[in-house]
């Protein structure tokens, strides 16, 4: 059903007894780590490499949390060599968009 993401992993880290306690780590996670993330081109144009290591690394975690393995490897390998990650950054906005709507439709059916 979904790309990026994965409600099996959701339901691993969160349970799936209390539906109101994913529904707000899922809102953190969007309201935080998405959101910092989304970020990161600003960072790229004025070189702010300290401010993205900091972002991406803060990240990780979260995206083993919602079954986003392929975008925390992608996480992991901009982290190795941030200065030289461009592109790799503009391939983790592309997968942010999906994950954002993969997990505002998951929030739906919960």
């Amino acid at each position: 059903m979904y790309q990026l993401i994965s409600e099996q992993s959701i339901y691993q880290y969160f349970g799936d007894d209390d539906p109101d306690l994913i529904k707000s780590m899922i809102q953190i996670i969007l309201t935080s780590n998405i959101h910092d993330l989304k970020e990161l081109p600003q960072f790229y144009e004025s070189n702010d490499f300290v401010t993205i290591k900091k972002r991406i690394h803060k990240a990780k975690p979260s995206m083993s949390y919602i079954g986003a393995q392929s975008t925390r490897k992608l996480i992991e390998r901009i982290e190795e060599n941030v200065e030289d990650s461009l592109a790799l950054n503009e391939q983790l906005q592309s997968n942010l968009s999906k994950i954002e709507e993969e997990l505002h439709d998951f929030l739906k059916s919960v």
